[in-house]
């Protein structure tokens, strides 16, 4: 669903700098609907550093992986979780190209924070890919189904304030165009604007999760691999998220 999640469509990007990215994450799910996402079990290296490596002419090396089937259709009840705003939540994504790690922003979105808190600690994203990469744009991933069509099974609803601004390494959520300012369900998309001041020109509809506080040298390899269709589309090789766990100081 596009951007979120029903994820983060996303679509164009690159061109036109996201050429309206906006559209994109219209994305509406961006990284939705139509994207048959890869599951592979991991091979990158657990808990490393955030860094990856690359073969001569640049492109990033990820480990191979087996894909496993696609979860399926998901019916969670939707979590009644409290986060302590006073408090760190850093989420840690280990995926075979690389571990990166962002801090949930418990206090500008605490219902988001906690949906994607608690589907983390379910174990919920364990297995799943990145099925989507819009180049110079973001990576998108989250989906259970492995179409870009899936989630959870509920909704939750929290714009963002008006003013909101999507810069590299910003995590946010994914929808489709038909739902609501802030809608998510467990698709998520990450920034990969080409430097930290550019926005990726989307409007202030995409409900905010974080920011990625290590490993963005992993999130921009991601955003660097090949893709069918060119430019926005499922990456090449799939890219899985092995193991996303997350941790309170």
């Amino acid at each position: 669903m596009i951007i979120p999640a029903d994820l983060l469509c996303l679509c164009a990007v690159r061109r036109f700098l996201a050429v309206f990215a906006l559209l994109a994450l219209a994305l509406a799910g961006c990284g939705g609907p139509t994207r048959s996402t890869s599951t592979s079990s991991p091979a990158a290296a657990p808990g490393g550093s955030g860094t990856t490596s690359a073969t001569p002419n640049g492109t990033p090396r990820c480990a191979a992986v087996q894909v496993p089937p696609a979860k399926g259709a998901q019916h969670l009840p939707v979590p009644h979780v409290t986060l302590d705003p006073r408090r760190t939540y850093t989420v840690t994504v280990q995926t075979n190209c690389g571990t990166f790690a962002f801090t949930l922003d418990v206090r500008q979105s605490p219902k988001t924070s906690a949906s994607f808190y608690s589907l983390v600690k379910r174990g919920f994203f364990d297995g799943l890919t990145f099925h989507r990469v819009a180049a110079g744009f973001v990576i998108q991933g989250g989906d259970p189904t492995g179409t870009g069509a899936g989630g959870p099974g509920y909704t939750v609803v929290e714009p963002p304030p008006k003013d909101t601004q999507y810069l590299r390494g910003d995590v946010a959520m994914a929808k489709t165009q038909t739902d609501p300012t802030g809608a998510s369900g467990s698709q998520f998309f990450i920034v990969t604007a080409a430097n930290a001041t550019q926005s990726a020109g989307l409007t202030p509809d995409y409900a905010l999760l974080g920011k990625v506080v290590s490993g963005l040298d992993v999130v921009e390899a991601i955003g660097a691999l090949p893709t069918n269709p060119p430019g926005d589309g499922t990456p090449s090789p799939p890219v899985v998220m092995s193991k996303v766990t997350v941790s309170v100081s």
